[in-house]
């Protein structure tokens, strides 16, 4: 479901505006760093390369969309860095925190 709404926010023409109007790349790493937390957390068998792999597809895919004039969105690869860059430090962070308890 996160992924799905991340998705659909990151589509919309307007979308919401976030309290304090963090920059574009602050939402993207905070919607990723949230995705990755959540996908280390819910899949703990599964490796760091597993999970990545999807939320980096699905990173790609929303740069992708976003390219598509009619959604009036501007479409930035630096945005995709930024996601799989967050969506890393989520999974190594919150693997090594669950690994302690």
């Amino acid at each position: 479901m996160a992924a799905a709404f991340a998705f659909v926010m990151a589509l919309l023409p307007q979308p919401p505006q976030i309290p304090g109007q963090p920059g574009d790349k602050i939402q993207h790493m905070l919607a990723f760093f949230t995705l990755g937390a959540l996908a280390a957390a819910g899949w703990r068998d599964r490796s760091i390369l597993t999970l990545f792999a999807p939320l980096a597809i699905l990173g790609g895919a929303i740069e992708l969309f976003q390219a598509i004039p009619a959604l009036h969105r501007d479409a930035e690869w630096l945005d995709w860095l930024a996601d799989m860059g967050a969506t890393l430090v989520a999974l190594i962070v919150t693997r090594g925190v669950l690994n302690r308890g």
